[in-house]
């Protein structure tokens, strides 16, 4: 009974962090849609000689190369869910054991890497594509 009710909370978690990932990617988008907006309204020409508005551009333009914060945080989502997804299905698997011929919920092997994303910091500059 312990093991079940621990391979439920394993799933509910999993769930959840999906639908974290779904309102991260939201809110995302409607950031960037919002901060393009604010761009292109500072761009009328009667707007362009002004100094405190390039201090402004400036701003939005590092609030954009923040928004990869989104694509770091959806990263360790999927690659946490898969670890718990994994260890739900092996401990289902290994303390109720299989009857013959019954098929094993199958989820991609556990990655191996602790830890897919790297950067803990992000700075204005270049975008590497991969």
């Amino acid at each position: 009974m312990l093991v079940a009710e621990l391979q439920d909370s394993l799933l509910v978690v999993v769930h959840d962090l999906n639908r974290l990932d779904g309102l991260l990617a939201h809110t995302m988008e409607n950031l960037l849609e919002r901060f393009t907006s604010a761009n292109a309204n500072l761009a009328e020409p009667a707007l362009l000689a002004s100094r405190e508005l390039d201090a402004v551009r400036s701003s939005l333009r590092a609030a954009v190369t923040e928004l990869q914060f989104q694509d770091m945080a959806s990263q360790l989502i999927v690659h946490t869910s898969k670890i718990l997804q994994g260890c739900a299905y092996r401990l289902a698997a290994e303390s109720m054991g299989l009857d013959d011929g019954e098929a094993v919920p199958f989820v991609a092997e556990v990655p191996e890497r602790p830890n897919p994303v790297t950067q803990d910091e992000m700075q204005a500059g270049s975008v590497e594509l991969f």
